[in-house]
C-alpha cells in the first residue's frame, strides 16, 4: 500500500507560535513545509499541506483538515512541524502511542547526520486519560501515523538559533531522507542547476522575478507559460547562471561538496557565514548536490590550524567541535569553560586526536542511544568501553566516552 504524506505547518494565523532570536513558530514552519512538499514532489510521493499561507487552524479545524485529504486510513504519514521553547537544545520527534518507533527513529538519525543533536524520540499521555495521546494533533487523527516534530528551540543558548536561522533547509533535507527511507522510495537530492520555486498566497510573476534576480520573461520561458496565471502549490523552475560561461579561478579557491556537507558546515570550515557563501555563488537556496563546485575564499582560516583554534564571528562550540572533529564536552572540559558563551579572538586549545577520551556524568532523562547520538559514537562503543552487559543507566553514574 503506498504511504501518501500530509504536511502540517504548525501554528498560524493569529497564533504565532513561540518567537524568539528573531525566529518566528509561524513563519519558519511554513517554509519548512512548503520544502518538504516540493521535496516530496520530486521523489514522487503523494502530499498535502494543512496549510499554505498565514491562517489560524484551531484545535478542531487542523486535525479534520489534515484528514480531508486521504481520510483516516492508516498508510497516511502526518507530519506536524514545529519549533520548541524553554531553553533546551536540539530536536524532539513525538510520536502517536498507535505507532511504533521506526519513523522516528529515522527522523532522530538523520538530523544527527545533518549536525542537530537529537534530546529524544518519544510519547507522551494524556494524564486524564493515558489511553490517549496528550497532543491533541496526535489524539483526533485516528489511525494516521501521526509525528510531531519540533526542530530545535528558538529561545536555546546553545547553537539551535544559529541552525533554525541558517540551516533549516539541510534539517527539512533529513526528515526527507527519512521519510523516503521509510517509505521505500529511491533518494535523490534536489537539482543544483534549476532552483525551485513552490507559488503560495499571493505570490505573482512578478514578485517571484523579483525575488530571484531574473526577468517576468525568462520565467515565462524557462516555465513554457503563455500567461501571468499562477496556481497555489504551481512548481516554478527558476532559471540558474549558465555554467559554461563561468570562468573557473584556481581550484584552491573552489569547494566540492560531498556526502554529508551543508551549507552550514562548509561556510563554517573556512570562516564563512551562509550568506557570504550564497553571495559569492550566486545561490538563491541551502540546497547542495554532490559533486557541486563551490566557490570559496582563497587562503582563509590558515591561521586556525594546529592545537589552538581562533574564534571568529559567527563561531560557535558546536561548530567548532564539528570542524576538529571532537565534542563540545571535550572542548569545554579542555579550555575550563563552564557555558557556551565565546567572544570574538578568544583562543581555544584543541584535543588531540589521541586523547579525545572524556568523562561524561548521566543525567536524568539520558539513555545511551542519546548519549551515544550527542557524542558522535555508537552505543555498542560505549558499552565495550565501560563493560556494560546492559543498557540501563543510573542518574550520577560516569562513562568513558570513546
Amino acid at each position: 500500500m503506498a504511504k501518501k504524506i500530509v504536511i502540517d505547518a504548525g501554528h498560524g494565523g493569529e497564533d504565532p507560535g513561540t518567537s524568539a532570536n528573531g525566529i518566528v513558530e509561524k513563519d519558519l514552519t511554513l517554509k519548512i513545509s512548503e520544502y518538504l512538499h516540493k521535496r516530496f514532489d520530486e521523489l514522487g510521493i503523494p502530499n498535502e499541506m494543512t496549510r499554505t499561507s498565514d491562517i489560524t487552524l484551531g484545535p478542531s479545524e487542523r486535525p479534520t483538515k489534515a484528514q480531508s485529504f486521504y481520510g483516516n486510513s492508516n498508510d497516511v504519514i502526518l507530519l506536524s512541524n514545529h519549533i520548541n521553547a524553554g531553553g533546551g537544545d536540539g530536536a524532539e520527534i513525538i510520536y502517536s502511542l498507535r505507532n511504533s518507533d521506526k519513523l522516528s527513529n529515522l527522523i532522530a538519525q538523520e538530523f544527527a547526520k545533518a549536525g542537530q543533536n537529537v534530546r529524544k524520540y518519544y510519547q507522551r499521555r494524556l494524564p486524564s486519560d493515558p489511553s490517549k495521546d496528550y497532543y491533541y494533533i496526535l489524539r483526533d487523527t485516528p489511525n494516521n501515523e501521526s509525528i510531531i516534530i519540533e526542530y530545535g528551540f528558538a529561545d536555546s543558548t546553545g547553537d539551535d538559533p544559529s541552525l533554525l536561522k541558517n540551516n533549516w533547509e539541510e534539517l527539512a533535507e533529513a526528515v526527507v531522507r527519512a521519510v523516503a527511507s521509510y517509505v521505500g522510495v529511491p533518494y535523490s537530492s534536489g537539482s543544483s542547476s534549476l532552483n525551485t520555486h513552490v507559488v503560495k498566497s499571493g505570490d505573482t510573476l512578478w514578485s517571484i522575478a523579483k525575488k530571484y534576480g531574473v526577468s517576468v520573461e525568462e520565467l515565462k520561458e524557462k516555465n513554457n507559460l503563455t500567461s501571468n496565471a499562477l496556481s497555489i502549490n504551481q512548481v516554478l523552475l527558476i532559471p540558474g547562471e549558465d555554467e559554461s560561461s563561468v570562468e573557473v579561478p584556481s581550484s584552491s579557491e573552489y569547494y566540492t561538496v560531498k556526502a554529508g556537507d551543508s551549507l552550514y558546515a562548509i561556510a563554517n570550515k573556512y570562516g564563512m557565514s551562509v550568506d557570504e557563501l550564497k553571495d559569492l555563488n550566486n545561490l538563491t537556496s541551502n540546497l547542495l548536490t554532490i559533486g557541486q563546485r563551490l566557490r570559496i575564499k582563497k587562503g582563509i582560516n590558515e591561521e586556525n590550524t594546529g592545537e589552538t583554534y581562533t574564534v571568529v564571528k559567527g563561531d560557535n562550540l558546536y561548530q567548532i567541535a564539528l570542524k576538529f572533529d571532537t565534542t563540545v564536552d571535550a572542548l569545554k572540559t579542555l579550555n575550563g569553560l563552564n557555558n557556551n558563551v565565546l567572544s570574538i579572538g578568544q583562543v581555544l586549545k584543541i584535543p588531540s586526536s589521541d586523547n579525545n577520551e572524556i568523562i561524561y556524568t548521566v543525567v536524568a532523562g539520558d539513555n545511551l542511544y542519546q548519549i551515544a547520538r550527542r557524542f558522535g559514537t555508537t552505543v555498542t562503543a560505549i558499552m565495550n568501553r565501560n563493560n556494560l552487559a546492559t543498557n540501563v543507566l543510573s542518574v550520577g553514574q560516569k562513562l568513558i566516552i570513546p
